[in-house]
């Protein structure tokens, strides 16, 4: 051999050796996460088990059955379910952004005409699985809107967002009649599903009024929400009712909207009764990140959508009367709208892989500890993400499954649906809580590798995630080092799911295909398969010494792990 020769393959070896020794420090680095499953932090809250969508049509198709079926079997709790326009005139049929059920026409002489087919149709479908609905009053019925045409929007993601914004936006030109609409509607659904049954509903007002949903000032929707609030508890004295589904309150015009509601509430004059004072059982606001393109790469931003929940935490926490209510916050996402798909919208290109289920795993438990910071009562978080039925095959809409096949972000929820008892302390060496996310996101060079645990009389659970907003799948594999403490002596069950580029995520399934426009039902058969959530090795015995146990793994950037030990 020629000294050349020898001199190069010396340089290659030298090169692999470098490349190897950098991937090992990377994979060793010392991260280690404490479980201390002795010192609980009081009930685990399924913040998660809450669901909605723009278009309730949806609900009774074939793919939207199927995954509603999916959702309720998530956890033991019911899980909650939101939709928009529950009131809207039409004829039923589902188009991006658009919903109708014919709730509420008039004859000739404008009397009204009440017409349930359509919404017990999609309530049946809750209720069936044993989902509870948010039940969304409005939007308005054509008949009753101040500015009824035009009526019907025909959007698509390649439209101006404001064209979906017609007359069903508008305020009432009778609030009396909309009134004994809500008030036949909620009398309506008790003598179908029982009294106990509709009692354990949310009945809510609208949908985002500080925007261009409300197309009135917030003194008419303040008029209304009395008029509805008024109606509901004379259908029901023991219902629940809230609002207002404001946007961010990290926005000036969202936050004085929403303290002029919380206002009134505790000192207006009420527009029904003419007293000081309106019911209001739950107080509902959204909170959105923001992702953005960086030199062709999706960067998150998780620290907006926390300043978003943070200042509505905030806001309640400033009213003494209202501080102990429950808080849903109604719209819960990485970003604003569903259904902007990603082939017009390239920043939502973290919807199909592993991105949104990093995200989503990070930011509920960060949820949960803004809540505990503020002493507010955090009672659900929606995400605002179902299905599209009948479009292409992962073309990039915030949605939970394609064509009937579960996206890897579901599976963070099959994730928390198995957590159940009381959160426990975690510790970890790295920098990354919820008040630096809320304030700085996650932009740093280390990623944001923690935990969230639970415990019960016969079981414990650790979910672990490695986000960062900048989504590099390039870099190398965190060594993770997970020690437990405070378990039953003896042998115990571990059983350890993930999430990645190789489980539990058939969007990796599918590009491996070759990206098939239309798969064939062998295919469709394997990403069904590949959605589902998948174990990273076979369940075994560990024993348990001292009440501590050790575990270590190397989860990949955007990785969540899941380890579920019972006795």
């Amino acid at each position: 051999m020629s000294r050349i020769a020898v001199f190069i393959i010396c340089i290659l070896c030298f090169d692999q050796v470098v490349l190897a020794q950098n991937k090992t420090n990377l994979l060793t680095e010392n991260i280690s996460i404490d479980v201390d499953f002795n010192k609980q932090k009081g009930p685990l809250k399924p913040i998660w088990a809450y669901f909605g969508y723009d278009e309730p049509n949806y609900t009774y198709m074939k793919d939207g059955k199927k995954l509603l079926t999916e959702i309720s079997k998530l956890s033991k709790v019911p899980v909650n379910v939101r939709a928009h326009s529950l009131l809207v005139t039409g004829d039923g049929v589902a188009a991006l952004k658009w919903g109708s059920t014919n709730a509420y026409t008039e004859d000739e002489k404008g009397n009204p005409i009440y017409n349930w087919t359509i919404i017990d149709k999609i309530f049946d479908t809750y209720i069936e699985r044993g989902m509870r609905p948010i039940a969304q009053i409005g939007f308005m019925p054509q008949a009753l809107s101040t500015n009824p045409e035009p009526y019907k929007h025909h959007w698509d993601p390649n439209t101006k967002y404001d064209e979906i914004f017609t007359g069903w936006a508008y305020p009432p030109r009778d609030y009396v009649k909309f009134a004994n609409l809500v008030f036949e509607w909620v009398k309506h659904s008790v003598a179908r599903y029982g009294k106990s049954e509709v009692e354990t509903w949310h009945w809510e007002l609208w949908n985002e009024p500080d925007s261009p949903y409300w197309k009135g000032t917030t003194e008419e929707y303040i008029k209304l929400y009395d008029y509805t609030a008024d109606a509901v508890k004379r259908a029901l004295p023991t219902a629940k009712v809230g609002g207002p589904e404001t946007t961010g309150p990290g926005s000036k015009n969202a936050a004085l909207f929403l303290r002029t509601f919380l206002t009134h509430i505790v000192s207006g004059k009420n527009y029904v009764t003419g007293k000081v004072g309106t019911p209001l059982d739950f107080i509902s606001f959204h909170a959105k990140g923001q992702p953005n393109l960086v030199n062709g790469m999706v960067q998150m931003n998780m620290g907006k959508q926390l300043r978003d929940i943070d200042k509505g935490f905030e806001i309640v926490a400033s009213y003494p009367t209202l501080k102990n209510l429950p808080i849903i916050i109604g719209e819960s996402d990485p970003e604003g709208c569903a259904a902007c798909s990603e082939d017009f919208n390239p920043q939502n290109a973290y919807r199909n892989g592993t991105m949104y289920s990093s995200y989503t795993a990070a930011s509920y438990a960060r949820k949960s500890d803004l809540a505990e910071s503020r002493g507010v009562n955090l009672l659900g978080a929606v995400t605002w993400a179902f299905e599209f039925e009948d479009q292409a095959w992962f073309r990039g809409f915030r949605d939970l499954a394609t064509n009937g096949v579960d996206k890897p972000v579901l599976n963070v929820f099959r994730m928390f649906g198995m957590m159940e008892g009381n959160r426990v302390v975690i510790n970890q060496n790295l920098g990354y809580n919820f008040k630096n996310i809320r304030d700085s996101s996650v932009r740093g060079e280390k990623h944001d590798i923690n935990a969230f645990a639970a415990k019960e009389d016969r079981s414990a659970t650790v979910m672990v995630w490695n986000y960062h907003d900048n989504n590099d799948l390039t870099v190398a594999d965190a060594a993770v080092a997970v020690n437990m403490s405070g378990l039953p002596n003896g042998k115990v069950l571990l059983r350890h799911y993930r999430i990645d580029r190789q489980h539990s995520n058939s969007y990796e399934a599918w590009k491996k295909m070759g990206s098939p426009k239309n798969p064939d039902k062998e295919q469709i058969a394997l990403l069904e398969k590949a959605g589902q959530l998948e174990l990273l090795s076979s369940p075994e015995w560990i024993l348990v010494k001292n009440g501590r146990i050790n575990l270590k793994m190397d989860l990949p950037a955007q990785g969540v792990s899941f380890y579920q030990l019972t006795w």
